[in-house]
């Protein structure tokens, strides 16, 4: 078939790479080059470096509002358009032009978690397992009926990196079964159970070690790697990145030996560990060179 893909981050490459070795990719939409590194010079996206990486060709308009660029997207002759992360709101002329309709990979198993952060959401309030859903995409906000999906446990350590990976490779492979089955019957989303993962806030990562140990080590899961949960050790910012719960009690904020932290009930083992201007490390190596305080904060 002929396909237009829409995306952005390195979320979305394998869905194109998987796409790209069974079909005909004749265009690829991703978000503007935007500055970065050192230099602050303009770096493609990872979709956009992938896609030139294969050889096929790639816009990158800053809105699709427009009727010249609506135009453009409906002169490819798409029979479908498959969309992962793409990062702009799809015009119901873009929605209406690809013959098939437009088809979206979405993090989560509809209708929760709909919008911006399912991955993160699932972690932190935890949830038993997530997955991904092909969705035909209508006007609303992750709001389509879904063709397919897959599911798969959020185990007691992962966290949103972990899952980001996996769920990134099982909607590759499914967006390819589901090209391959094309057109499927599509099943409204259930009216209950509707969530909203809302865009993660920075504010949100502090940790409140009065919490329950179950919260926190869900925060501190479901943050890494970004923002990242954090709390100050002494003068220092200590960013948290892998824990898991521990049967030990204390005062909240009391470090009960090596990195177990007492919370509002129980403790959690902080397990991997960034210092300020330092890479990720794992804890045991991190306190080898710190000067650890008796209390968190």
């Amino acid at each position: 078939m002929r396909v237009v893909f829409m995306g952005t981050p390195e979320f979305s490459v394998p869905a194109l790479q998987a796409i790209a070795a069974r079909h005909e990719v004749v265009c690829v939409y991703s978000q503007p080059p935007r500055a970065a590194g050192r230099g602050q010079k303009p770096r493609p996206s990872p979709v956009q470096a992938a896609a030139e990486a294969l050889g096929i060709p790639v816009r990158t308009p800053v809105r699709l509002k427009g009727a010249e660029e609506q135009a453009e997207f409906a002169a490819l002759g798409a029979d479908v358009a498959v969309v992962v992360a793409y990062g702009l709101i799809l015009p119901q002329p873009v929605l209406d032009a690809p013959r098939l309709g437009c088809l979206n990979i979405h993090a989560s198993l509809l209708p929760r978690w709909r919008g911006a952060a399912p991955i993160h959401r699932a972690v932190m309030a935890g949830d038993a397992e997530t997955g991904v859903a092909i969705m035909q995409m209508e006007a609303g906000l992750d709001t389509g009926p879904v063709l397919a999906e897959a599911r798969t446990p959020i185990g007691a350590e992962d966290t949103t990196a972990d899952l980001h990976d996996r769920l990134s490779g099982m909607g590759a492979a499914l967006i390819v079964d589901v090209l391959d089955r094309l057109p499927l019957p599509a099943v409204p989303q259930a009216a209950e159970g509707v969530t909203y993962a809302a865009k993660i806030d920075k504010a949100e990562a502090r940790v409140d070690w009065t919490r329950p140990a179950a919260e926190v080590d869900r925060l501190i899961r479901g943050l890494s790697p970004f923002p990242g949960a954090w709390c100050v050790a002494g003068s220092e910012r200590l960013k948290l990145l892998r824990s898991r719960l521990s049967e030990e009690q204390g005062v909240p904020g009391e470090v009960l030996g090596g990195l177990v932290v007492a919370c509002g009930n129980g403790a959690v083992e902080i397990t991997e560990v960034q210092r300020e201007g330092k890479r990720p490390m794992p804890a045991a190596e991190a306190l080898r060179g710190m000067d650890l305080p008796a209390r968190l904060d």
